[in-house]
């Protein structure tokens, strides 16, 4: 590919993690100032990148690519967790804007 959307508005910030998250996953808040990883069906709000101390530093913005559960259509399209490592399309998932899509990985804007 010789476009790259890589470090494009990336924010990350620190919150308390849960003993089973680590680097890759797909997170979401399970408590104040806590996160866990996502399951099937969860909103998520962003995707771990470090892990130090029980601390995980997630990705909240910016351009991320994930495993997809299957090809999810171009534009602003609702997604929400199949699994703690995978994204799928959701009627009821937040929406994000995804710009890149193939049957195995989704490129999308946090």
């Amino acid at each position: 590919m010789n476009v790259s959307f890589k470090g494009y508005g990336e924010n990350v910030a620190t919150f308390i993690a849960t003993s089973d998250v680590a680097v890759g996953n797909i997170v979401k808040i399970s408590d104040n100032f806590v996160v866990s990883k996502a399951a099937s069906g969860d909103d998520f709000i962003g995707v771990c990148v470090g892990v130090r101390g029980g601390y995980a530093a997630v990705q909240l913005s910016g351009y991320v690519e994930l495993p997809a559960s299957a090809k999810i259509n171009l534009g602003r399209t609702g997604l929400s967790a199949a699994s703690a490592t995978t994204v799928a399309a959701s009627q009821t998932g937040t929406k994000f804007n995804v710009i890149y899509s193939t049957s195995t990985t989704v490129g999308f804007i946090l």
